[in-house]
Order: C-alpha cells, then structure tokens, then sequence
C-alpha cells in the first residue's frame, strides 16, 4: 500500500488520511486526557502561572522534536521494501552490519529487547487509556468513583473478547471516530485560548528552557510525565506499511499536531485561571453540556488506542515467529482479503490477563504514568540507536552527519529514559518485569533452536549421497508425490527415513523441501522458489519468504509447473519429522533453559497448521534428540 500511496487520487488520500487517524493516532490522540495533570500531579512543581507556561513549552516542543522532526521527517524514511517498525528497523540495522558480526550479535540482542518491552506497552496502553477515559466519572459524579475500575474492567473484557471477530468492520470506523475526537480537542481548546490568549506563549522554547534551569532536578523529574504526550509515536513508524508516509505526514501536520497543542493550551489557560481544575484539567474544560457526550466520545477514543496496541501486538507476534524469535503459535485469519487481518488467541488472552492485573493492582491513570513513560522511552532510545546504524552502515552517510541527525533525538530520548527510570520502584518495574520474561523466552527459543539445529545436524546424513546409496538397490517405488519437509537444505530428514525403515517404499515423485525465512518483509513470487534436480524424480526445493509474507507451501509448490514438474494435489503427501526436545546437563543452556525450550518446543503450535499443509495429506514422524 505504501509504495503507491504517493500516486492516488485526492479522494483515495484522503480516505486513507482519515483511516490513520484511528490506526496511528489513537494513542497518542488520547494523552490530552492525562499528560498534562501528571506533570503537577506529584505536587514537586508548584502550579503558579510561569510554571504552567514552561510546562506547556516543554509539552510543544517535546511533540515537535521527537514526533515532528524525529519520527515524521527521520524515522519515516527509514522503511524496509515500504514497512515499518520496531522489527523492520531491526531487520534493516542488523542487515547494514552484517559484515561486523559482533556488532550484529549486540543490535540483534538490543532489538529483541526493544521488541520484548513492546509487550510490555501493549499491556499499559490500555490499561492506562481506558482508566484515564472512566476516570471521569470522578469529574462529574465523584459518588460513583468506586465503579472506575469495574467500569474499566468490562469495557477492556468486552474489546479482548470481539478480536476474535476480526476488527475489519470495528476498523473502518476508527477513522471517523478519531475525526471527531480531534476536532472536538480543538473546539474545547480553542474558547478558552481566546479568553486567555497569555498561554500562547508558551510556544517560546525560552519558558521551558527558564523552567528547567530554574528547578534543575525537580524539571529532570517531570519529564518523566511530560514524555506522556508523545506516547504513540512509535505507531508513526510500525503503521508506515499500512498507510504510506504521505497519509501519516499529511494527517500529523494537517490535523492532529494542532489539535493536541491547542487542547493542551486550552488546558494551560483554563488552569491559569482556575489552579484548582489541576485534578482533571481535560474534563473540566468542557461546557456543562458537553460533559456526558465528552465521556463517552473519550472512552471511544480510548477503545480505539487500545486496539490498536492490540492488532499491534497480534502483527509483531507474527513478525517474531516468522524470524524465529518465538514458537510458532496458533494464527486465524479474521479476513479473506486482507491477510494483515489476524488473530492470534495466546496473545489476546495473555494480554488481557496482564492488563487485568494492571488495572487493579494500580487503581489509576496516576500510579499508571510511571510505568507507561518507562516502556515508550526504552522503545524510543532503542529505535534512535538503530536509526543511526541504518544511515551509517545501510544509507553510507558521512559519520558526522549521523552523529547530527541521529545524536541530539538520542540525548533527549536518553533524558527522558533516564528520568522515567526514576520510576522503576513506583509501578516503572511492571513494563519491565514483562519485557524481561518475553527477552528471557526469545533469547531462549532463539538460542534452543541453534543447539537443536547444530545437534541434528550433527547426525545428519548428506541428501545426495544418501539417495545415491538407496538406487543403488531401489526400493518399491509407489504413485504419488511426497513433499518431506526438512529444516536444513542438503540433509537428509528424518521422515524420510523412517518411512524408508519402517514402509520400505518410495514414491514416485520426490520433494525436499526447506522454508526459508528472511530478514524483508515481503520476498515476491519470482523469488519464491529455488529448484535443484537431484534425479530420479527427486528435488531438492527451498521457498522464501519475507516476515510479512504468509508462508502457504502448498501454493507456494505451485510454481513447480512453470519449471516442469507437475504436482496432482489429491495425490500429494506431506512427512514432517516430529522431533522431542530432551534437555541434557552439558555445554548447552543452563538445565532451567532446556527444559522452558523443551516445554515450549513441545507446545508450539503444529508446523502444520503454520505452513498452511492440508491436514487429511500429512504424515508425521517422531525422533528424541537431545540437546
């Protein structure tokens, strides 16, 4: 979609302007209802007027460097074949080093980590989103706060349960939603602006500058809440395959940038004329009449961020599978048409029950915040390092133009990470904690896979030697075609021979098929395949694809025709080896590790299912090896 945005009409720009709105807006959008109340919230910084101007210039320019100049005009432009995000980047970053390799080793760990802590945000942004819109009824019926997070709990119950549905239908209506939530941040800002005209200047950088150097620490603390206004960036770049830059530029600059800076100022002049509107400047600055449309429209706004952390979180688990940095999970497809639509149970369930947890262990969007800044800093920082090797290594940019673009976006990102660590005793260790397991279960997975490989492939026997010692006195040869699905290309599967031992037979056509997955998005058809005769009716085959591709073998096998071998579907098996993971004390993981891959290798979902193979045509075959 990316790669032809820039081509389409003005009302198909226009309509996919729109749907960004809902899909890459909504979490940032929803800040205006805690970002600027957290900064005071502590009570360290004192609410007198020239206070609230250098904390409103300190939230202007923090949007306009990091999501302006950093995420819209740098980040942007760094898309791998057309898509973004945190895998894509890293993808690309390790791909510019991959002459250094232990450069590569510590981009690839930095990543992971980077990709483990983005569980950790799916978690927070709708606990701390949802909470944040509820908690209004504290605003305009304080005698029902008890019901705040009961409330929060079904609306989040009700959003986890429709994903199975698929969210094609929710989706379009994001859009809209989203349109009318930022025009009405504008309408509320904009009348109490014209009253109190004085908060324009806090777009001088002069009043955040005067703040910080006048309250040195207590400014170094509040940036940890101050970041909060640009929670979401990172959807600029991991929606870019989506929508294209064009869509996401036009829809920042165009409409959402101004409508959170004047909603923002709204709130600053509405507190310099009224300091005690500090307990939630965002709902009380609405009009009486406004106020139960405003609830509502907020906890739309809310679902709307939240969801699409969550579709987030279904895509990057698919991304991580395909790379080999989690076990293959169960995936359903709630869309004939777009295959981006996806579900993926174990993650759904998984988050719903962290966000349960969160929501009532911490009880408010207030004891939320420290948490929230903790896991965006660290996906920001992380991003900004990659960056720089991508434009070094990747672009071939001067070293000292990298060092520019890319070194003042890391000290500030660095600040805030920094000041939000300041956090980690106050709810900062949740995100943590979370994005520790899932490095812990990657880093596992992806170094038990090694030792699986190197130990197979320490008993395996070479393909063409094998098959040449078997003519030699050939067995019962039988009509059909058998695909034997083999991890290392050359080596001889398991399946093979067993069903050598076991069936004494051979079919008639003969396929060793490896998937290969890379470090692209997308690998196109004419790329697909790769064909060695190896005679005797027998093929070695290896089929690419990229993380974003879906790796269906059986149609993938299609495009044998064109290199004149024939495959009849109804008469075509499929043998996997089924291999038992046994851990073992020795030079491999610690004893604790083996047996978390041995138990994850066990309940991974069936390679079947992933490689799309039809379940009435397979054969599986079972072997013990121990690592």
């Amino acid at each position: 979609m990316s790669s032809s945005s820039a081509d389409r009409s003005p009302a198909a720009l226009a309509g996919l302007t729109i749907a960004a709105l809902g899909v890459v807006y909504g979490d940032i959008g929803t800040s205006p209802l805690y970002a600027l109340k957290e900064v005071f919230h502590g009570g360290h910084v004192p609410l007198t007027p020239d206070n609230i101007l250098g904390v409103l210039s300190l939230l202007f320019w923090t949007m306009t460097i990091v999501v302006s100049f950093k995420y819209v005009l740098l980040i942007l432009r760094a898309d791998n074949n057309g898509e973004g995000g945190l895998i894509a980047m890293l993808a690309l970053a390790t791909t510019a080093v991959r002459e250094k390799p232990k450069l590569r080793r510590v981009l690839m760990m930095v990543g992971l980590f980077g990709t483990a802590i983005f569980f950790g945000d799916a978690v927070i942004t709708p606990a701390m989103t949802v909470l944040g819109a509820v908690e209004g009824i504290d605003v305009y019926f304080p005698e029902y706060d008890g019901a705040i997070v009961p409330l929060t709990l079904l609306v989040l119950a009700g959003l986890f349960t429709v994903q199975r549905f698929g969210t094609a239908g929710v989706g379009k209506a994001f859009g809209p939603v989203m349109l009318v939530w930022f025009t009405s941040l504008a309408l509320l800002g904009i009348p109490q602006v014209l009253e109190n005209p004085r908060v324009l200047a806090a777009i001088n950088p002069a009043y955040a500058l005067e703040f910080c150097l006048h309250y040195r620490w207590v400014a170094f603390v509040a940036l940890g809440a101050v970041v909060l206004v640009v929670t979401g960036g990172e959807a600029l770049y991991a929606d870019l395959g989506h929508f294209g830059k064009k869509p996401i530029r036009i829809a920042w600059y165009g409409f959402v940038m101004p409508a959170l800076v004047i909603n923002y100022f709204g709130q600053g002049a509405l507190l310099l004329e009224r300091p005690e509107a500090i307990k939630n400047p965002f709902f009380l600055i609405a009009p009486s009449w406004a106020e139960i449309p405003l609830f509502g429209l907020a906890t739309l706004a809310a679902i709307v961020a939240s969801q699409a952390l969550i579709t987030a979180a279904f895509s990057v688990t698919k991304q991580a599978v395909q790379l080999g940095i989690l076990p293959r999970m169960r995936i359903l497809h709630t869309s004939v048409r777009d295959t981006g639509q996806i579900y993926v149970p174990f993650v759904n369930w998984g988050l719903f029950a962290f966000v349960v947890v969160a929501v009532v262990f911490f009880g408010s969007s207030s004891k939320l915040a420290g948490a929230y800044g903790v896991a965006v800093t660290i996906d920001m920082t992380i991003t900004t390092v990659m960056t720089f090797f991508v434009i070094r290594f990747g672009w071939k940019y001067p070293l000292w133009l990298c060092v520019a673009a890319t070194g003042a976006f890391f000290l500030i990102d660095a600040t805030f990470l920094a000041s939000n660590l300041l956090k980690v005793a106050h709810g900062g260790w949740f995100p943590l904690l979370i994005g520790v397991g899932m490095f812990t279960l990657m880093l596992t997975w992806k170094q038990g896979r090694r030792l699986l490989s190197d130990k197979l492939r320490e008993d395996a026997i070479d393909l063409q030697s094998f098959l040449n010692a078997v003519f030699v006195n050939p067995p019962t040869r039988v009509a059909g075609t058998a695909v034997f699905l083999a991890a290392e290309q050359g080596v001889t599967p398991n399946a093979l021979l067993h069903n050598l031992k076991h069936n004494k037979v051979l079919h008639e056509q003969n396929l060793f098929v490896s998937v290969r997955h890379h470090e692209v998005p997308w690998v196109g058809f004419d790329k697909r395949i790769e064909v060695e005769n190896l005679g005797r009716d027998c093929w070695k085959v290896v089929l690419h694809f990229g993380f974003k591709n879906e790796p269906d073998v059986p149609e993938a096998l299609k495009l044998l025709e064109q290199r004149g071998v024939h495959l009849d579907e109804m008469e075509t098996s499929y043998f996997l080896s089924r291999d038992i993971v046994i851990p073992t004390i020795g030079s491999g993981m610690a004893l604790w590790r083996e047996k978390l891959f041995a138990s994850m290798h066990r309940n991974a979902a069936a390679a079947a299912d992933f490689l799309h193979l039809p379940t009435n045509r397979i054969v599986e075959l079972g072997s013990k090896v121990e690592i």
